[in-house]
């Protein structure tokens, strides 16, 4: 008796452990979203232990070694000055997600304010959403080089021109979905109790918007990434010799026939991160969703 109590009490505090947390189960029965977690917390986890990773400076030279493949020593081989590839690659994975982590916070914070104020205030509305037609028009490494050309080569530069380009999708995403929650009922009951609009937009409409912004959030991530490697390897990003991916490409593509290796590396972790992005974010639309993974389920079972 005391062992088929002890049975039953254990069975009743796994199904009691699996109810109270839902949401972890989904986390982990969802393989992109685990994919895609694994990839970016690898890219996170050497971009903060680069130094320690690193065999050499990410700028020291070696005149002796110049365009040496791959070795014990070296790699991933070096490039035309005699810099380790592989030490250069690892600071590169590190500049790639500061830059987008960066463009990422500033482009969604304005972007979310700009789409709130757009759904609620109609004169607002009118006003700041042509602004972002405007910006819609150019494409957006075309509209980059343009505000990277009028402000010059710069870090801070491209993280101020990269944010401008993606300001206005944020702010599309955040306006179609706060236009729906601004029709619901609560919204007009807190109105009519006298609520004040600060309130209803920060407090009530805010975070009924997150859902779809955290999703869009990822996409801006890698676009990013991909965006600032694109500026970099056409020289309009990141200022030579800071060890940007994106510079790394364009140093490499003057050697590719003689050194593939210079091209190689970096073009495979600028592929790794931004598919880790790619399966986290769509990974985490299904996850945030319920009613897609119930879909799924059903189709397999049919």
């Amino acid at each position: 008796m005391n062992v088929n109590a002890q049975q039953n009490t254990e069975t009743i505090s796994v199904t009691a452990k699996k109810k109270r947390n839902p949401a972890v189960a989904r986390f982990f029965s969802n393989r992109l979203l685990v994919r895609g977690a694994i990839l970016i917390l690898l890219s996170i986890l050497i971009a903060i232990f680069a130094p320690l990773i690193s065999p050499f400076g990410s700028l020291q030279i070696d005149p002796a070694n110049r365009l040496a493949p791959p070795s014990s020593t070296h790699w991933f081989g070096t490039d035309n000055f005699g810099r380790d590839v592989f030490s250069r690659t690892m600071y590169g994975v590190r500049i790639s997600l500061m830059i987008g982590a960066a463009v990422t916070i500033i482009a969604t914070v304005l972007g979310l304010i700009v789409g709130l104020l757009s759904s609620y205030y109609k004169i607002l509305d009118y006003i700041l959403m042509r602004i972002c037609d405007g910006l819609f028009a150019f494409p957006s490494i075309l509209l980059a080089i343009a505000i990277m050309s009028a402000l010059g080569p710069k870090t801070s530069n491209v993280i101020i021109a990269l944010s401008l380009v993606f300001i206005p999708s944020i702010a599309r995403i955040v306006r179609s979905a706060a236009l729906v929650v601004k029709e619901k009922t609560f919204i007009e009951a807190l109105k009519a109790q006298g609520a004040s609009s600060l309130r209803i937009i920060c407090f009530h409409m805010a975070p009924n918007v997150l859902s779809p912004l955290i999703v869009q959030v990822t996409y801006v991530f890698a676009v990013t990434i991909l965006t600032e490697a694109s500026l970099s390897f056409l020289g309009a990003g990141i200022p030579a010799p800071t060890p940007s991916l994106g510079n790394m490409l364009y140093d490499g593509k003057l050697a590719i026939y003689n050194a593939w290796w210079m091209t190689v590396f970096p073009g495979v972790f600028i592929i790794l991160i931004v598919l880790g992005l790619n399966l986290f974010g769509d990974g985490l639309r299904d996850w945030l969703n319920p009613k897609n993974v119930m879909l799924k389920k059903r189709r397999k079972k049919r």
